[in-house]
């Protein structure tokens, strides 16, 4: 008798499996961003709604990036893909030219972005006569592709998240309108902090790794000596390093920035010997974990580097 229940038992729990499955919630897929900083703008936006996913990982550099077969996937399967454009992640245009327009946000095309592009610099805008050809060809094209240093740009960014996110989510249109909402009011809220925070160190000079910070020392007034690359992936060579040396014994520069991902024992040798002194930036925000709030924190550990280094805290 127990061994013919056995198989209605079988039939009874594959039932109830293939009901629960069914009546399950479908699986959301995530607005996935290209970067972290731009993961910490869509993240504002789309709490409470979607899931916010970052394709590049930690410790890993946008300039020079291969997709991995996951990563294909990934973007296939995305409710929308916030990136740059093909200046700043050449690893992405071949799949995202694949989705559907409604489904990808390319910044550097965006009609309230593009007026707030600032020009880009090669290595040869520093006269290095001489040095390696490659390095002096380098350059993301026209414009510095560095927008998510932007305050403004990542105002505009949000919105156009905001935008898309609604035509694919209507339903959640409160949730996004008050998101927006909230992340705006917390961007002019440290914008003003910052601009105070940055004020004593105004004029100060400092060398940076690479041009990464344009936008956000454009934005609050600082004044960068230089830096030592353009591509981060490229050692300066022999005159630029005579260069910077040179600034630094006739004191010309208070600090010099490394990177996480980018720590040249270069940095250290043309330092050497001289009173200058050495701090971190951090240009993807590589420790901060990405959540609503997560962009100002970003912005604001930006200035705390800044000011730490250059104030001589």
């Amino acid at each position: 008798m127990l061994q013919n229940k056995r198989p209605l038992l079988a039939l009874i729990s594959a039932f109830g499996l293939a009901l629960g499955t069914s009546l399950a919630p479908p699986a959301q897929a995530a607005v996935v961003a290209s970067v972290k900083p731009l993961g910490f703008i869509a993240a504002a936006i789309a709490d409470g709604v979607t899931p916010v996913e970052v394709l590049l990982p930690d410790g890993a550099s946008e300039h020079d990036y291969a997709l991995r077969p996951s990563d294909i996937k990934r973007l296939r399967a995305a409710d929308l893909v916030v990136w740059v454009g093909p200046e700043m992640e050449a690893f992405m245009p071949k799949v995202v030219a694949q989705l559907p327009a409604k489904k990808s946000i390319e910044l550097a095309t965006l009609d309230t972005v593009k007026p707030l592009l600032v020009r880009g610099e090669s290595d040869d805008d520093h006269s290095h006569e001489g040095e390696d050809e490659t390095q002096n060809d380098h350059h993301h094209g026209e414009y510095n592709m560095h927008l998510w240093m932007s305050p403004e740009i990542a105002k505009q960014t949000a919105v156009a998240i905001h935008e898309k996110l609604l035509e694919l989510m209507p339903q959640s249109r409160d949730k996004l309108d008050a998101n927006l909402q909230h992340f705006e009011a917390e961007l002019a809220s440290a914008d003003a902090q910052i601009g105070i925070q940055l004020t004593p160190v105004k004029g100060k000079g400092y060398f940076v790794f690479h041009d990464a910070y344009t936008y956000f020392e454009k934005h609050f007034g600082l004044t960068p000596t230089g830096h030592f690359t353009v591509n981060p992936e490229i050692q300066p060579g022999a005159q630029r390093l005579h260069q910077i040396r040179t600034q630094l014994v006739e004191h010309k520069a208070v600090c010099v920035f490394a990177e996480p991902q980018f720590r040249p024992a270069v940095i250290d040798a043309v330092a050497r010997g001289t009173t200058v002194r050495s701090g971190t930036l951090d240009p993807l925000g590589t420790n901060i974990t990405v959540s609503k709030d997560s962009y100002v924190k970003f912005l604001s550990q930006l200035s705390n580097q800044y000011a730490s280094c250059l104030k001589g805290a």
